[in-house]
């Protein structure tokens, strides 16, 4: 078995210097693999710092830079234990970000969708397509809670997808 942890909109170091202790023991306890960030980093210092729990994939985001978008390019399709994870901000197009998500990978092979943008968590199916949205850990905006998710995969099955929240954002 495979867990992901999947983040989105950290727009470090705009929010801070560190991750939310609660996002950090979130990942730690459910033991990541690998972590998957769904854009706007806007440094990559929120990817040194998901690295140091876990080996971390990305797309860029609309807010990320050059480096960022050389780096991780705006859109891929990751093979993990099975499982095609098509991976997006979302913020490309003129709809919502799940709209743009879906629509991003009309014709491709994919059993989750992975995006971000929004800032709002998701987690729904479409078109015999899981949509995962993990909100953000640091920019709640008008949710009530920051949030984060995990994905647990095996063997080309997906196992679990959810959506973790919190209400503190405190790095200590």
């Amino acid at each position: 078995m495979t867990v992901l942890g999947i983040v989105s909109d950290t727009h470090l170091p705009r929010f801070g210097q560190a991750l939310p202790r609660s996002l950090v023991t979130g990942l730690q306890v459910a033991r990541v693999d690998r972590i998957i960030h769904c854009g706007d980093m806007t440094d990559l210092l929120a990817v040194d710092l998901l690295a140091a729990i876990a080996p971390v994939e990305a797309v860029a985001g609309n807010n990320d830079g050059d480096e960022i978008r050389s780096r991780y390019g705006r859109k891929k399709i990751l093979t993990i234990d099975g499982v095609r994870i098509g991976l997006v901000h979302g913020d490309k197009g003129a709809h919502a970000a799940p709209r743009n998500a879906f629509e991003a990978f009309a014709g491709e092979q994919v059993d989750v969708i992975c995006f971000g943008h929004s800032h709002r968590p998701l987690r729904e199916e479409r078109g015999g397509r899981l949509m995962l949205n993990p909100g953000s850990p640091t920019d709640k905006r008008m949710n009530p809670r920051y949030s984060y998710a995990t994905l647990h995969i095996d063997a080309g099955r997906i196992l679990d997808a959810e959506v973790h929240y919190y209400f503190d954002r405190r790095v200590n």
